[in-house]
């Protein structure tokens, strides 16, 4: 996925790549979290609310696709104005044209091409990803074409909706999922948000409304599409924000 193809190939990726199609419905509502907070984009407003006070920023860029966090910045893709644009602290900007998806370490764009932060050339894939993600080994994992890829390699042949980070990579799920670093998977489902273990057993849960769910240091913290957020221990008991 880093490397760059050979010239000749790159010319004949265009046409044979997927048709990237823009996420819409509950598709478009999208939350990224790392140890400095969660950011999410919802109807195209991209948002930041960082620890410990959990307080949101949501500047005025455009209607934004995606949302990822890279060294400690939190970043979005704002395709209308090809720049992928940092959410707060330090003002960043990179030209990155039609922004598809955000991971942690690349920017995805509509033709399959990948950039870095810096801007760099990243590589070329065969179409623009519908979901990115940096695995827990440090490897990019996408959503292309209704597979969860990683490089040229297919991780799932069907991909579900939600595609979270794992210890050991990334993988997808039918309902909002979190893999916390003990091994215990958390999802939002049926007005719940539930603990499993290693087994698949649910060993905790407590009532909670659609949303995103992810860990944030220790704790595991929700944001809902209208910018609600919460958070819980990891045994979900509640914790003030």
């Amino acid at each position: 996925m880093r490397s760059l193809l050979p010239l000749a190939l790159l010319a004949l990726l265009p046409a044979c790549a997927p048709a990237y199609t823009a996420p819409t419905g509950d598709a478009a509502f999208r939350a990224a979290f790392s140890s400095a907070g969660v950011t999410w984009v919802s109807g195209g407003q991209a948002c930041v609310a960082r620890v410990p006070e959990y307080r949101p920023v949501c500047p005025r860029l455009g209607r934004a696709v995606d949302v990822a966090w890279n060294g400690g910045d939190a970043w979005a893709g704002v395709p209308g104005a090809g720049l992928a644009v940092t959410l707060d602290r330090a003002a960043r900007s990179v030209p990155a044209g039609a922004v598809a998806a955000l991971s942690s370490e690349l920017i995805y764009r509509q033709d399959g091409s990948a950039l870095s932060y810096e801007g760099l050339a990243a590589g070329q894939g065969a179409g623009g990803p519908s979901a990115a993600v940096t695995g827990g080994d440090g490897l990019d994992y996408v959503v292309l074409d209704g597979q969860l890829r990683r490089g040229g390699a297919v991780v799932e042949a069907e991909a579900q909706p939600y595609l979270y980070a794992t210890a050991r990579g990334a993988a997808t799920a039918a309902v909002p999922t979190a893999a916390a670093s003990t091994g215990d998977l958390y999802r939002l489902q049926g007005g719940q948000l539930e603990r499993i273990d290693a087994s698949g057993r649910v060993i905790a849960r407590t009532p909670h409304g659609p949303g995103r769910v992810g860990v944030v240091g220790q704790d595991i913290v929700t944001v809902s599409a209208a910018g609600e957020i919460r958070r819980y221990t990891q045994t979900l008991a509640p914790l003030v924000p």
